[in-house]
């Protein structure tokens, strides 16, 4: 049987024409819509958002890094460099782009130590919290044997970079270390303050002494340089680079600014080698007519080259078990007992007030007997008048003294010479000390009239720093003006310009009489020119004449057995401190020195040839004087002075 097709139109099997037309409509309509949702997604990323992504991109490719400007000198008052700057090869390591497997190749290749792999892993820590996109100091002052090789393998270290940097750097070693200080990077939370004022977290900053004191003139401002990278981090050349940056590829850092001291340093070498022999010391040398420090000493002390980046773990313990305190600066911060170098205060005070006369003869068995306590004289001196005993530092004599006029008007007379309040030279905590009084001692306990004779000494509960004790004998030295310490002279650009210049600064005029100054000095010059006198049976001048006073402070032991197992290099905490203050010449003071020899012993015998020591230096190599054609004669008058 022949079948007939029934494909046709109208046989049912297949869309009719109309239906067809209807269908490819709702194909054109969504297809149109899908166009116009591209059309309007184009518009929205290359118009509206463009500028964003554009600058996305951008942040993606440009990089920026600091470009460290030179750290300001420390200069002394002659221009010796104490602080400068030298090249060297810093390693900078990006968080984000630094895997473990890059961190193992590179203690490998530079064989590192534990302690250098801890401070690298810290400091990625600060970095990564700061902006993990940003390169960080990994290992500063680095060998050139370290930087080679890792230059020549930074293909193989991604996210590591080697930077050609001035670094700080110390020519003098450890001298006057304590008054110059050093520089550390800065912590995580130093961080977090400091990036807001334009410190990048990866500097080194100022950490003590006159590096953190004066980190402000001395740190410059930083310059910035902008550059590309491609896919894989690698540097893009300028002109590659040019159409991506927008501004300046490059903006230069600022030097910082060079301090000018007024120390010196061919005395402060004099002055520290005089004290090379002792284990604990400090000594302070001031103008007495200007108030300008011309040497600080503090011994034990670090040097500032290993504790700029190159400290140890085992190096910062050894420093910090040492118990002599190497980072206490002994000048300005420790407060001690002053003994016999106090006495002056209990001597004008009872001259002032009419309690006491130069002639006027007090007999001195041994011991003072006050109440039911007896206290013990450093000697059996007889009959001796104000002037002798002066001369021969006795204690009976300034105990009877100080029963006259009382521990508050002791604390007057003090306070007027600086004592119990900072000297405002802003270094290194610059302690105010102690001077009681009898409210002080009521606060905690009943006041007792011991608490007077032993203040009257220096002893008991009075403590002060060895730079007050040279400014209030630079006080007595002038003639009554207590000045404000100054060690900088003025603060100067990188070409030598002058910024600030700083005069001297008077914190007060001293109320004290010509007739009691000349007392006091009068005692001064038998204790250092006359047999009997502390410090002359130890040592005499012929250069220079010198006025002086010895003082050998006792301190309060706890358990003799413990303090001697803490006995290092000859540092023994049971023995007593050691003092001497004075000016010299004797008429017209150039200098005023104090040295201090911590549990020294004797003053006499420890701490004044010392000073003996550097006052030879200083008049023989520094300001050589005429010898006089005859024996100088003691002192008739005081200098000037300012009368009540």
């Amino acid at each position: 049987m022949l079948l007939r097709s029934s494909s046709g139109p109208g046989s049912g099997n297949g869309p009719s024409l109309p239906e067809l037309h209807r269908r490819l409509k709702w194909v054109a309509l969504v297809m149109f819509a899908l166009f116009a949702l591209l059309v309007g997604r184009l518009w929205q990323l290359q118009v509206m958002r463009g500028d964003s992504y554009y600058e996305r991109t951008v942040s993606n490719v440009v990089k920026e890094r600091y470009l460290p400007s030179v750290r300001g000198k420390i200069l002394d008052s002659k221009g010796v460099a104490l602080a400068d700057n030298r090249p060297a090869f810093n390693i900078y390591a990006t968080p984000k782009q630094l895997t473990d497997a890059t961190r193992a190749e590179l203690s490998r290749m530079l064989g590192l130590s534990d302690d250098e792999l801890i401070k690298i892993d810290e400091r990625l820590a600060v970095g990564q919290k700061r902006d993990p996109k940003n390169p960080v100091l990994i290992l500063e002052d680095q060998g050139r044997d370290r930087a080679a090789l890792v230059e020549q393998s930074l293909t193989k270290l991604p996210g590591i970079e080697v930077h050609h940097e001035p670094y700080r750097y110390y020519p003098q070693g450890d001298l006057a270390a304590h008054l110059v200080g050093y520089m550390t990077q800065m912590t995580s939370t130093e961080a977090d303050r400091l990036t807001n004022q334009g410190y990048d977290p990866s500097e080194l900053v100022g950490r003590y002494g006159l590096e953190s004191a004066w980190e402000n003139y001395l740190r410059g401002k930083k310059g910035i340089e902008r550059f590309a990278v491609d896919a894989r981090g690698q540097r893009l050349d300028d002109k590659t680079a040019a159409g991506l940056i927008a501004g300046e590829r490059v903006v230069g850092a600022v030097p910082g600014a060079n301090l000018v001291l007024t120390v010196d340093m061919e005395l402060q070498k004099i002055a520290e080698k005089a004290v090379a022999h002792v284990a604990a010391a400090a000594v302070v040398i001031v103008e007495p007519k200007t108030g300008k420090i011309r040497a600080l000493v503090s011994k034990p002390s670090f040097d500032p080259n290993v504790m700029t980046g190159h400290l140890t773990k085992a190096e910062e313990t050894l420093l910090l078990s040492d118990p002599r305190k190497p980072f206490i600066d002994k000048a300005l911060r420790a407060s001690y007992p002053p003994g016999s170098v106090f006495k002056f205060v209990t001597a004008l005070a009872a001259l002032e007030d009419g309690q006491a006369a130069q002639d006027e003869s007090i007999f001195c068995t041994g011991e003072y007997q006050l109440s039911k306590t007896t206290f013990k004289c450093n000697g059996t001196h007889g009959k001796l008048d104000l002037i002798g005993a002066i001369q021969h530092s006795c204690n009976v004599y300034f105990w009877e003294l100080a029963q006259r006029i009382g521990l508050d008007r002791l604390a007057e007379e003090a306070r007027m010479f600086g004592f119990g309040a900072p000297t405002n030279l802003g270094l290194n905590g610059d302690a105010g000390g102690r001077i009681p009084t009898k409210a002080w001692y009521e606060k905690d306990a009943r006041y007792k009239v011991g608490f007077a004779t032993n203040a009257a000494t220096g002893q008991g509960d009075v403590e002060v720093t060895v730079l007050q004790m040279a400014m209030a004998y630079a006080t007595l030295a002038n003639g009554g003006t207590l000045f404000v310490p100054q060690v900088v002279e003025r603060v100067e650009a990188s070409d030598g310009r002058a910024i600030v210049r700083y005069e001297p600064k008077i914190a007060r005029q001293v109320k004290v009489s010509a007739d009691a100054l000349d007392t006091w000095r009068r005692g001064m010059w038998k204790v250092t020119n006359e047999a009997g006198g502390t410090a002359f049976d130890h040592g005499h001048i012929d250069i220079v004449p010198v006025m002086g006073k010895t003082g050998t402070a006792e301190i309060r032991t706890r358990h003799k057995k413990e303090d001697e197992e803490r006995d290092v290099e000859g540092y023994h905490p049971t023995r007593s401190h050691a003092w001497f203050a004075g000016w010299a010449p004797a008429e017209d003071p150039e200098i005023a020195i104090v040295v201090f020899v911590e549990h020294g012993g004797s003053g006499g015998r420890v701490a004044w040839p010392i000073a003996e020591e550097i006052l030879e230096g200083y008049f023989t190599k520094i300001h050589p004087l005429a010898k006089p054609d005859a024996p100088v004669a003691a002192p008739k008058t005081a200098a000037k002075v300012l009368k009540r």
